[in-house]
């Protein structure tokens, strides 16, 4: 129902254009989405995919444990954009149709959401753009801001699903300025809600500030090459971007300001009392020739107030205990559910002419003391080692299907996804099938 509700609102977005004057299919790349233009210079974009998923996991040391296997639309994608006739004014839709949540067994980054794009932005200069409604934020490490289809290896780093928000709602302010020398400065502003996507019910907290600034030493990249990760185009000259962001949430109510209203505390007076969540980060992407390099490092802390005295249950009863380790320690307890701690992640690949590509990345977590990085079940590894192997169908990311083997350092006290204890570590292996259109 909420797929035929979601394609009649496609439909009904469209229909001013397609009511008033004529509109024709300006051109149509496999892979780039329909392209329509109208007589009075207004443009619309019609684009898809769909990405079939196939994983197995086994846990070492447990050799008579169940092996893990699961089977999946990981993404089933439509968005529909469009620009006005003086290309001032623009908009995006993006859905996803591919199911309801499931458990988050590797911390996907998006599994299960619904609404993922919904935005206007408007051009107040050649150089600065003007963005209100939901997407994804600049405050992210610089891999959420490349697009699940143009992904160098099957799914995103665990750096992205420990700390990543993803997609959130708000202000975002975005410039592009030219320096002497013919290098680009690329500032983004942020001033969102700090809930995360999908925030329909009440808004928690305070506002969550940021901000991003990218430099780009050696000019702007080749067709959108700063947004994707692999380098199609075989960068003729050395490109780098190498940027910095800074976010605060003033008051979240959930792990990493992610989820809205999953993680609650109330004051004595029975009203809600959040703590604060900092979150920095520094990345790069370089290409050249076919060779890709992402580097990527983040640090997240809290603040946790005095007048935190309660806690919601899932069941939304309350509580007084806030026990850590025997002792009652608010603070360390709040902070015990948050993503806190730090990581970096590094991958490399080559695509070689025939589009082929060998990729690698190492990825690592270290948590603070007090941190839901802890966790036995979902997280409480510190090391990633995969290696992967795509084949790109044609350039323009129409079809590629591609495969990766990762090993998982688990560290004493990790458990399989049923909560049992495993002795060892582990290994993952991925397949995904990808077609758009």
């Amino acid at each position: 129902m909420k797929s035929i509700k979601i394609i009649a609102f496609f439909i009904l977005l469209s229909l001013p254009a397609i009511c008033t004057s004529q509109i024709y299919l300006d051109k149509y790349n496999f892979g780039e989405g329909l392209h329509f233009s109208g007589e009075n210079g207004y443009s619309i974009q019609l684009e898809g995919y769909a990405q079939p998923y196939v994983e197995t996991k086994r846990y070492l040391g447990n050799y008579d444990s169940e092996i893990y296997k699961r089977f999946r639309m990981r993404r089933l994608r439509l968005s529909l954009s469009g620009n006005s006739e003086n290309e001032k004014l623009s908009y995006r839709l993006k859905v996803d149709l591919s199911g309801t949540p499931e458990i988050d067994i590797e911390g996907e980054d998006d599994a299960g959401t619904f609404l993922l794009d919904a935005y206007l932005e408007y051009d107040l200069t050649d150089d600065i753009s003007l963005t209100f409604g939901q997407r994804s934020t600049a405050t992210d490490n610089r891999e959420l801001r490349m697009s699940s289809q143009t992904l160098q290896l099957v799914e995103r780093s665990r750096v992205t699903s420990a700390f990543s928000t993803i997609r959130e709602f708000g202000l975002f302010a975005d410039g592009t300025f030219r320096i002497p020398g013919g290098s680009y400065l690329k500032p983004t502003l942020t001033l969102t809600n700090g809930d995360g996507l999908n925030v329909f019910q009440k808004d928690r907290g305070g506002l969550k500030y940021g901000g991003r600034l990218d430099f780009l030493p050696f000019g702007l990249f080749t067709y959108f090459g700063q947004f994707r990760q692999v380098d199609m185009v075989r960068e003729l000259t050395p490109k780098l971007v190498v940027g910095v962001n800074y976010s605060y949430n003033d008051g979240m109510s959930s792990r990493r300001g992610r989820e809205s209203g999953s993680v609650l505390y109330l004051n004595d007076d029975g009203d809600e009392a959040l703590p604060d969540y900092t979150k920095f980060g520094i990345d790069f992407l370089f290409k050249y020739k076919g060779f890709s390099m992402l580097g990527e490092f983040v640090k997240s802390t809290a603040t946790v107030g005095n007048d935190i005295t309660q806690r919601v249950r899932n069941d939304g009863s309350t509580s007084t205990s806030f026990l850590v380790n025997g002792i009652q320690d608010v603070e360390n307890y709040v902070k015990g559910r948050m993503m806190l701690g730090e990581g970096y992640n590094i991958q490399a690949g080559y695509l070689f002419k025939n589009l082929i590509s060998v990729d690698a990345r190492y990825t690592h977590l270290e948590a603070d003391t007090y941190s839901f990085l802890n966790n036995g079940t979902f997280y409480n590894r510190p090391n990633y080692y995969t290696f992967g192997i795509s084949k790109y169908l044609d350039r323009n990311y129409g079809a590629k299907i591609q495969t990766s083997f990762t090993y998982v350092d688990a560290a004493p006290g990790s458990n399989d996804f049923n909560g049992d204890p495993i002795n060892g570590n582990e290994w993952i292996a991925r397949l995904i099938f990808s077609i758009g259109f």
